[in-house]
């Protein structure tokens, strides 16, 4: 399943219609009648998403977002609100209330589906930036953030000038920050990570159709502005092409005849997850720097991972999801520094940890335990899932010789690893030491077996 999805609605019609939507792309379902339950059923169950109806029996479905993001347990969830009335004041009060989308009935299920993508997307990297920073914070190597935000960059592209120009004359009234009209053609011929906007805001059709799709496309792939948040404004029931600008990276949809209003208020949210990010990444690019990470390979070492690791155990029981744990160690690696010189072995050794990272997940953790022993996990993942990477792992090192720093001599390599994967439901009383100790009991099963292989513990659950 993709995730739980809260729906909330008083009319049964309604829930079953948006259930039957949900589960064709495999997302499961609960349901709520009214605001009271809604709020009890998010406090406690903590879904990846909430369908919300603004008109219900007992609360305002808009109090009820209200409510929601006021509370730390649930002020994260994602809030899409859906209603039958096209009123845009009523829209903009959802909006400031905290929602992150507001949806007219009857809801384009196409555009639903790419936005509740995108949100989840979103709220998955936020919360795996968040855990990595909490844990160089628990270490001492992390400072609070300041509270401080300078201006924000906003950058309008239109088809021509002049609209942009005329976005900007609309937008001043509501905005604190800078605000550019830029010609199509500036935006990535002379931009730098430096002068990024933080904020792009850019038409779904520039000179032609889909330009400014393909706009978005350059924006995510280069390094200047992959960070930057992205708005695309698009024209009434282009449903296609608004489910398509948020898979390809839209961070919001914007009408093109929204109100000023709100269309601001959908800009400083952007900005503020902008600025938000921009701050866990630093911090986790200063953690970096300043953690004790393992001088040879670059990797964490001990220190950072079994910290890291119980907080990935304790973001895996709160939120019931799977993880894995394994304990790599290369294959007789006595006999590479006996063959070619404790050099040789750590030129090995560097190799090794890259081969490793350039095949695990932004996520995920790997660090440098030992000598020639590694350990890696990975969050909210399958059984499944966990094997296939073990046994790419392995292949990566073991199908592929190493040169040594001569270029004439290369080193064959392979890899036992032991693995074991833990369900947040069962992690109550394991301790991290526990989970260590199955993959470690793991490897020891691989290597007396022949060595080269996965061995797979008796499940953590």
């Amino acid at each position: 399943m993709a995730g739980k999805i809260l729906i909330v609605d008083d009319v049964a019609t309604n829930r079953i219609v948006l259930k039957v939507k949900l589960a064709s792309a495999f997302y499961e379902t609960i349901q709520a009648i009214d605001g009271a339950q809604a709020i009890h059923l998010a406090r406690k169950l903590r879904p990846a998403m909430v369908l919300l109806d603004v008109e219900l029996p007992d609360i305002s479905g808009i109090e009820v977002c209200r409510i929601l993001k006021s509370d730390p347990l649930t002020r994260d969830i994602p809030v899409v609100m859906i209603t039958a009335f096209r009123d845009p004041a009523r829209k903009l009060e959802a909006l400031e209330a905290g929602a992150e989308e507001v949806f007219w009935k009857p809801v384009d299920e196409l555009v639903l589906l790419a936005r509740m993508r995108s949100l989840i997307r979103v709220r998955e990297t936020a919360e795996q930036l968040d855990l990595r920073d909490g844990t160089y914070r628990e270490l001492g190597f992390a400072e609070p953030a300041s509270g401080f935000e300078g201006q924000a960059l906003v950058g309008l592209v239109a088809g021509q000038i002049g609209i942009a120009e005329g976005w900007k004359r609309d937008l001043q009234p509501f905005l604190q920050d800078r605000v550019l009209a830029l010609e199509r053609d500036a935006v990535l011929a002379s931009m730098t990570a430096h002068s990024a906007p933080d904020v792009f805001v850019l038409t779904a059709d520039l000179d032609g159709r889909g330009d400014g799709l393909r706009l978005l496309s350059e924006l995510r792939s280069r390094p200047e502005t992959r960070y930057s948040a992205v708005c695309v404004v698009l024209p009434e029931e282009a449903g296609e092409t608004a489910a398509m600008a948020l898979d390809l990276g839209a961070s919001d949809l914007i009408e093109a005849h929204a109100d000023p209003a709100e269309m601001a208020l959908r800009i400083r949210t952007q900005i503020a997850h902008k600025h938000q990010s921009d701050r866990l990444r630093a911090s986790m690019q200063k953690g970096l720097r300043l953690a004790m990470v393992d001088p040879l390979t670059g990797l964490h070492n001990r220190r950072y991972a079994l910290p890291h690791l119980a907080r990935i155990a304790a973001h895996a029981r709160d939120t019931n999801r799977q993880f894995a744990v394994m304990v790599l160690d290369l294959d007789r690696f006595k006999a590479i520094n006996d063959t070619f010189g404790h050099a040789g072995g750590d030129c090995v050794l560097i190799e090794v940890a890259a081969r490793l990272t350039a095949n695990l997940r932004a996520v995920d953790l790997i660090a440098r335990i030992g000598g020639e022993e590694f350990l890696v996990a990975l969050p909210d993942t399958t059984p499944e899932a966990a094997h296939a990477t073990a046994e790419r792992l392995r292949r990566k090192i073991g199908d592929t010789p190493v040169l040594l720093p001569c270029g004439r001599r290369s080193a064959n390599l392979t890899l036992s690893i032991g693995l074991t994967v833990a369900s947040g439901a069962a992690l109550t009383d394991l301790v991290i030491d526990d989970l260590i100790g199955l993959a470690d009991k793991a490897l020891l099963d691989a290597k007396i077996d022949g060595r080269n292989q996965v061995m797979v513990a008796k499940s953590a659950a």
